[in-house]
């Protein structure tokens, strides 16, 4: 390399975001958000893994769908084999499940998973090809209740973050009984419209997806397209208007969609998606539905299943669009402002005390001035700060400086802690 010529500048890959300080503060709340809803509901923690085998999705997921066709990030492995990033979390968790016995326990299984995933897709706000998300999977028991918990866990997210201006529509995608004869009905129907070549493959294979495309000339023509609310067997009817039961007991709102198809084969029954009309036209900031069949399709017994993926990114855009800040609050509860070495070397333990009592503690690090350190304190959004210099150790104490009005008390370092943790709990 000569002296002229420089390095290039390494960046993230295309689609791939990075979340640092301070709006990393959000992503972290908004993901804390939802998995404290669903823990609360009785949701257990499962870790997947990064990448699985190509068919897991291939079959889970269905090859007609635009993720498995033209999404995936597939490829094959030094020993030749053909493994895919996780392009969503519910076919691996079933894999899950089945591989670990889960489903020959107590039933409903009920887990909670949480971090990336991969889609080869254009690249815009909020839709990312490292998408991150969310998912509870309820697996093992049909009951209109389970449907109405795992939508009211999503609700009770979103509300818990400050979100107001999201909707949840609903629809059902019916069962066995009643599909095939919907199917064919909708077979004849796209029949008889001008589509293209690989729209009719497409309707052949799952005329339903037919149902999700966006072009203006093909959803003209669908403007009579048979729907599958309209053709429910009793049972789905009845399981539909159960659900619509509980989350009118539970308060929360709903608008039936009839029209939603969501971009997933394993669908049937209750399907659901929230929405944010903040967002324009990607508006969608989770959603999900019941998969009976899935398991089995995928080698183990025939359970039902019901879960959700919400989309992180997505939901910091919505709170964006409402003015929310979900981190607010600041990034430390306490900071200390040592006026030199042996200030210093007395705050350090002191800081730790807090850290052991549950608060979030930091300092002022190095030769920083005093203007600085102040700067540092009043940037790190800490209730209270600390100020420790040569007068107070020889007393014994550390001013604390409550930030939200300026007043300052001198209190004993050996009692700091549980003053300032008296403080900051109120």
């Amino acid at each position: 390399m000569t002296g002229t010529q420089k390095k290039t500048a390494l960046k993230a890959p295309k689609g791939v975001p990075d979340y640092v300080p301070p709006t990393s503060a959000g992503f972290v709340a908004v993901r804390e958000a939802i998995t404290s809803a669903a823990r609360r509901a009785g949701y257990g923690h499962i870790e997947l893994p990064i990448f699985e085998d190509t068919a897991l999705f291939a079959r889970g997921v269905g090859e007609s769908t635009d993720v498995v066709s033209k999404e995936m990030y597939t490829f094959s492995d030094r020993g030749g084999r053909s493994v895919t990033l996780r392009p969503e979390g519910t076919a691996g968790v079933m894999r899950a499940v089945i591989e670990n016995g889960l489903d020959r326990g107590q039933l409903p299984v009920k887990l909670c998973y949480a971090g990336p995933f991969f889609r080869y897709e254009r690249p815009q706000a909020g839709r990312y090809r490292q998408l991150q998300q969310v998912g509870i999977e309820a697996i093992g028991i049909d009951d209109p209740a389970l449907d109405a918990e795992v939508i009211a866990v999503a609700d009770e997210a979103f509300r818990s973050l400050g979100l107001t201006g999201f909707r949840l529509e609903l629809t059902s995608l019916g069962d066995q009984t009643c599909r095939p004869g919907y199917r064919d009905r909708l077979q004849a129907f796209l029949a008889g419209l001008d589509l293209d070549e690989a729209t009719r493959e497409r309707a052949r294979i799952n005329p339903l997806r037919v149902l999700d495309d966006k072009r203006p000339e093909v959803r003209a023509q669908l403007a009579d397209a048979p729907l599958m609310v309209d053709h429910l067997s009793d049972q789905s009817a009845a399981h539909f208007a159960e659900v619509r039961s509980h989350l009118d007991a539970l308060g929360v709102a709903y608008e039936v969609n009839p029209r939603m198809v969501r971009g997933l084969d394993y669908y049937t029954k209750t399907t659901f998606e929230f929405v944010h009309d903040g967002l324009g036209a990607q508006s969608g900031i989770g959603g999900g539905g019941r998969y009976d069949g899935l398991m089995q399709q995928l080698g183990g017994q025939d359970l039902s299943g019901i879960g959700f993926g919400i989309g992180v990114d997505r939901t910091m855009l919505a709170l964006q669009a409402e003015g929310i800040d979900p981190a607010a609050g600041g990034r430390v509860d306490v900071y200390g402002v040592a006026l030199g070495a042996p200030a210093r070397a007395a705050m350090v333990p002191v800081l730790a005390g807090f850290r052991r009592a549950g608060l979030r503690a930091d300092m002022a690090y190095g030769d920083r001035g005093i203007k600085g350190a102040f700067k540092a304190a009043d940037r790190s959004g800490a209730a209270v700060t600390l100020v420790l210099g040569e007068n107070e150790l020889a007393s014994g104490t550390v001013v604390v400086k409550t930030m939200a009005t300026g007043e300052q008390n001198a209190v004993p370092l050996d009692s700091v802690v549980a003053h300032v943790t008296g403080l900051v709990a109120r």
